[in-house]
């Protein structure tokens, strides 16, 4: 049995295996900080790792110390002023004379957090742990499907520039030799023979003229087979393999009127955040799609998304018949997978509900890999919210969840991507 220790440095002569012994004792602390940190964050950005603090008495470690009370002897270096027997008095707390604008503390010294830096990925791995896309193994991904270029071995045939040219020397001097062995092997009998003779004191000279015309012609019978020919030639091989789509979409539904205030838009924000992060871990390239909507819908950039003041009333379907008509258009079912997330307080014009369901279930669902509905709100559920729970009973891919505050976005989104156990 063999243990290998792995002793690269990972930047800054820090040892990769302390790095990752350091993530996972602290890995409570460091989650509870990245999760913190996706509401600083823009949807997009995912470039960068995040620099988290760590608590200072999470970091103290267990020491041995004399406890309070107790006679012992001190030895005091350059004593001038004690004698045996003499009682040094306690230091007076909070009559310090530092240099700073505030009022002297009576708590002794201090430190500062721990600040510990995480890169992109260990920033991501601890964000997501234990998720994974929802319905994978039901919704499988057959008709979406990609071809790339592999190797696939050597051909006899194929382009000049796709010739092996190893290969093909290989070939050609085994070819060489199996047509000069029959050959070969006649000129080192002859050869053998032309030094026998040539070891007598008397050679015969005809006998010898003969050998070397033989091995003459016989070297130049070997000297005419081509060094390479046609059937020499390798080539490589490709072929074309179908790979899964890595292009996503991720279309991203908001009510904007009256009745949702900023600090509901920032808990949307939020989850879309988390829903970007996840998908890029996923997916090689994803585009966004911003549709917000009040009695219209439009289709607007981030800034404008999250922090336009134009308000209204509420029809729902608008922007369920936008991101319907942008999906036809823009991005076909068997080139991209659909993924979106709609946010709302629920509010909705009671006549657009059962067209709302009626679109969803007709011109959405079919073609999405997995859709969002999360309810913002502290009051009761409106008939928006019924509609969409008799969908997500028979629509495997519709999920709905209800968030109250913003303590409750990442429990809901562990909760929608949660790893189903076998």
């Amino acid at each position: 049995m063999a243990n290998f220790i792995d002793r690269r440095l990972n930047g800054k002569n820090k040892s990769s295996v302390n790095r990752q012994r350091f993530i996972r004792r602290y890995n409570k602390q460091i989650k509870q900080a990245v999760a913190d940190a996706v509401s600083k964050r823009s949807v997009t950005d995912v470039t960068s790792g995040e620099s988290i603090s760590i608590p200072t008495k999470d970091l103290n470690e267990p020491f041995f110390h004399q406890g309070q009370g107790g006679v012992r002897e001190r030895v005091l270096p350059g004593n001038d002023q004690f004698q045996t027997g003499d009682q040094i008095p306690k230091p007076p707390g909070g009559q310090g004379s530092g240099a700073g604008d505030g009022d002297a503390s009576d708590s002794g010294e201090g430190n500062d957090e721990f600040q510990f830096q995480i890169s992109k990925d260990e920033y991501l791995d601890l964000l997501f742990e234990d998720l994974e896309l929802p319905n994978l193994q039901k919704n499988k991904i057959n008709d979406i499907v990609e071809q790339k270029i592999v190797r696939s071995g050597f051909s006899t045939v194929g382009l000049p520039n796709n010739i092996n040219v190893v290969r093909s020397l290989k070939k050609s001097l085994a070819r060489r030799i199996a047509l000069s062995g029959s050959e070969r092997r006649e000129i080192r009998a002859l050869e053998e023979r032309l030094s026998q003779l040539n070891a007598l004191q008397e050679p015969p000279q005809a006998e010898i003229d003969s050998l070397e015309q033989a091995i003459a012609l016989l070297k130049k019978q070997i000297r005419r087979i081509p060094f390479i020919d046609d059937f020499d030639l390798m080539f490589n091989n490709f072929s074309k393999q179908d790979m899964p789509s890595s292009r996503a979409v991720m279309f991203c539904l908001m009510d904007v009127s009256g009745s949702m205030d900023q600090v509901t838009k920032d808990i949307a924000k939020r989850f879309y955040v988390l829903l970007y992060l996840f998908l890029s871990r996923r997916y090689k390239t994803i585009e966004v799609v911003y549709i917000r909507h009040h009695t219209q819908a439009k289709e607007v950039d981030e800034h404008e998304f999250f922090y336009s003041q134009e308000t209204g009333g509420t029809i729902v379907s608008s922007a369920l018949k936008l991101m319907s008509d942008i999906q036809r258009k823009r991005y076909p079912q068997d080139q991209w997978n659909i993924y979106a997330a709609q946010a709302s307080d629920g509010d909705n014009w009671a006549d657009d509900t059962p067209l709302c369901a009626q679109l969803l279930q007709q011109q959405i669902l079919p073609f999405t890999r997995h859709y969002s509905y999360i309810e913002i709100t502290n009051r009761a559920h409106q008939s928006l919210w019924q509609q969409y729970q008799n969908l997500a009973a028979t629509h495997p891919q519709f999920a709905i969840k209800h968030i109250k505050s913003v303590a409750d976005i990442y429990p809901v989104f562990r909760e929608l991507f949660q790893k189903q156990l076998a």
